[in-house]
């Protein structure tokens, strides 16, 4: 089969390898369409460091191919959505169904081989069939969805209340989208004015905080006292965008934090500890609730997350694509094997 191996920084090299074959418990899927994420660019520019070769990607589509043994409730020929976080369910947080923060999970395309492939093997319990009323480019986007949904219910905030999003990368526009879909007022805040026009195609109200960091703060933080800002969901990832989400928190909301910087944020103790603002993580998803209830949202029409496509490529111009997502104007870019 074909597979795109990111061989150093910014370099990705086509080969050809071996077909994987599944082993017990596991199913082998053969690839339709794989989503590029914020984290596989991270891993394209040399911001973490992999330890050999490796074939990346995690945002798999495709259809059963062959069953391992023992596998039960999958069948060939399948239409599936992976699922590419497999949890140890050993660990102490793993016994307390914090699998999420499993520090001994599985992750394709980090420590498992991944997506931008033909073919990826993937343990039967993490790929979920798709009812026919879901398109294949709704589908491919269920990843990034389920990351959404797992942060929006992260927060105390309900339907009718005012959210505030910092931040229109793949997340931040689905988390919007859902958040929107279920009756919240959003408030957005994007440095790209095609992230910015989708999201208030959808209805979100936009801001255009300029300045250094506390005069953003202040601007923002005015706003969103007056309009009750329940939750802010920094989704940007970089250490300036959480200290700004800390920064201009208006009394009594919380700040969850979806985006995955790792550089140090500031802020001040006591504006968090005397207006008591909540800091909140949020990291992928639950399994198996958060892509089952991704998956009935698309299925009822709730939700539309293929909105976020901005242009299909083939396998083998990975390394363009990658190029293109690293310039930030893409929402969402899908590679074709």
């Amino acid at each position: 089969m074909r597979a795109a191996f990111l061989t150093k920084p910014k370099e990705i090299q086509l080969s050809t390898i071996a077909v994987p074959e599944p082993r017990a418990g596991e199913v082998r899927v053969k690839l339709k369409m794989i989503g590029v994420c914020g984290s596989d660019v991270h891993l394209f520019l040399g911001h973490r460091q992999l330890p050999s070769p490796t074939v990346i990607g995690h945002e798999g589509l495709g259809i059963i191919d062959k069953l391992g043994e023992g596998v039960t409730g999958r069948i060939l020929g399948q239409r599936v959505v992976i699922e590419p976080n497999t949890p140890c369910y050993k660990c102490t947080y793993c016994l307390k169904n914090r699998g999420n923060i499993c520090p001994n999970k599985r992750i394709l395309g980090l420590n498992e081989p991944g997506c931008f492939a033909e073919y990826v093997i993937v343990p039967a319990d993490f790929c979920w069939p798709l009812p026919e009323t879901i398109s294949d480019n709704d589908a491919v986007t269920i990843e990034p969805m389920a990351v959404s949904v797992h942060a929006l219910l992260s927060s105390n905030a309900k339907p009718g209340d005012t959210i505030a999003v910092i931040g229109l990368g793949a997340i931040g526009l689905l988390l919007t989208h859902l958040a929107l879909s279920l009756g919240y007022k959003v408030f957005v805040t994007e440095i790209s004015q095609t992230k910015i026009n989708l999201a208030k195609e959808m209805g979100a109200v936009a801001l255009y905080p300029v300045g250094d960091t506390q005069t953003q703060a202040d601007f923002l933080n005015a706003i969103w006292e007056q309009n009750q800002v329940a939750a802010v969901f920094e989704c940007a990832g970089t250490s300036h965008t959480a200290s700004l989400a800390t920064a201009a928190a208006p009394r009594g909301s919380e700040i969850v934090l979806v985006g995955l910087s790792a550089k140090p944020a500031t802020f001040t103790p006591l504006k968090i500890a005397r207006e008591g603002i909540h800091i909140i993580p949020s990291i992928i998803y639950d399994h198996p609730l958060d892509f089952k209830r991704t998956i009935q949202l698309i299925a009822a029409g709730i939700v539309r997350p293929s909105f976020i496509i901005s242009r299909f490529m083939p396998l083998y111009q990975l390394q363009t694509a990658l190029e293109f997502a690293a310039a930030g104007e893409d929402s969402k870019i899908i590679i074709l094997p």
